[in-house]
This record gives C-alpha cells, structure tokens and sequence, in this order.
C-alpha cells in the first residue's frame, strides 16, 4: 500500500535557502497550497470543515510562536495518509500552557484560548527540544 506525501515549500525559487513564514497568513496559504494539492493528486474532494481545521491549528502555532516564543524559527507541512502534519519551532524553550481565563482577581483575561484549540482539533502532539535551543511543535490534525 503507498502512501501520499506531500511537503510543501514556502515559495521561493529552486535552490535559494529556506524561507521561514513571518505571519500566520503565509503559513495558511502554503498549508491550504499542500492540501489542495494533495487533493488534486489523489482526485478526492477536500473536507471544507476539515480544512478550516488545519488552517486553524496552523495560525494559532504560529501566531503563539510569534507571540510568546521569540518568533517562528522553522515551518513544515506534510500531507500524508489522512491528515496533515504542521511543525511549527521558535527560540523559546518554555513549554506551551493553558492560561486561565481568569485573574486572580476574577477577571477575564483577553487571549489564552490558542493552546487549548491546537490540543482539542489535533489529533496527536508533540513538543521537542531542539538541539540549538528553541522548541518545535508538531500536530496532526485529521483531513477525514
């Protein structure tokens, strides 16, 4: 049995460095790139709602890297089997928590709801030391 794979570059011409994805944008459209593309390969319609999902889970890792880990140091898409898997590293080595909503004073606090979508639409995830410092996030979150 073969399995589909596909990883998809940020635009950038052959043999020039890899780019590195500065806003969340960018990331969703190299994701919804690799996606399609894979649907085009493989001839099957893609899942609307399960796209959204990825897409999702593509801007809340990079927007908390970018927010709280010193900014996006490494961005990967692979779509493979039934799902997709994004890995997302930045500078920081601080691991990714659950922020309560709120304060000790009982106020609400603005944000803090990234982490908990990324947990709750993945399927598997996985935080990583890098060897130069920094951390790496990766998700499977499930096309089907």
């Amino acid at each position: 049995m073969s399995e589909e794979r596909t990883t998809a570059p940020l635009l950038q011409p052959p043999g020039a460095p890899r780019a590195v994805p500065a806003r969340p944008a960018e990331v969703r459209e190299a994701v919804a790139r690799a996606v399609s593309e894979r649907c085009r390969a493989t001839r099957t319609a893609c899942d609307s709602d399960a796209l959204a999902d990825v897409l999702l889970v593509a801007s809340e890792l990079t927007t908390n890297a970018i927010l709280h880990g010193g900014g996006v140091t490494d961005f990967r898409v692979d779509v493979s089997g039934p799902g997709v898997r994004l890995s997302v590293s930045d500078r920081s080595d601080e691991l990714p928590v659950v922020v309560p909503r709120t304060d000790p004073r009982g106020r609400r606090r603005p944000g803090g709801h990234g982490w908990p979508i990324v947990c709750r639409l993945a399927r598997d995830v996985r935080v990583s030391d890098l060897p130069s410092g920094g951390k790496c996030i990766t998700a499977l979150v499930p096309l089907i």
